[in-house]
């Protein structure tokens, strides 16, 4: 049996309604609960699943992401035309062994990464 079970992942943020309204858009879900001005908790992409929830900081981000997201997607050039669209850019794109993806970047310089999705 599990100690804990997780059910957010949190990403801090410095302009909470530009971020809320960037990863409502990349992950396709709506706000679940909100503190207004402090945290946002995103709905699951799926029932049960782990959500995504922003709170807001005074700090920007410094330095390399010490945990990301992972996400899949149908196409990596549509995907990564999108994001750009909402505000979000390119950090880099890899390959290893044959796996391709791209380290993305909110508005805010967070990282996460895009690949496409198993099928």
């Amino acid at each position: 049996m599990a100690l804990c079970t997780v059910g957010s992942v949190v990403i801090n943020v410095v302009d909470l309604e530009r971020e809320q309204a960037f990863w409502s858009d990349v992950l396709g879900v709506d706000p679940a609960r909100t503190i207004p001005g402090f945290f946002v908790w995103l709905r699951p992409q799926q029932p049960g699943g782990v959500s995504v929830a922003l709170q807001k900081v005074q700090e920007l981000k410094v330095g390399r992401n010490r945990v990301h997201l992972d996400t899949g997607v149908d196409d990596l050039d549509a995907a990564q035309a999108r994001i750009e669209e909402l505000g979000g850019s390119l950090v880099e794109s890899l390959d290893m062994g044959g796996f391709t993806w791209r380290v993305m970047a909110d508005p805010e310089g967070n990282e996460f990464c895009i690949a496409v999705a198993d099928h």
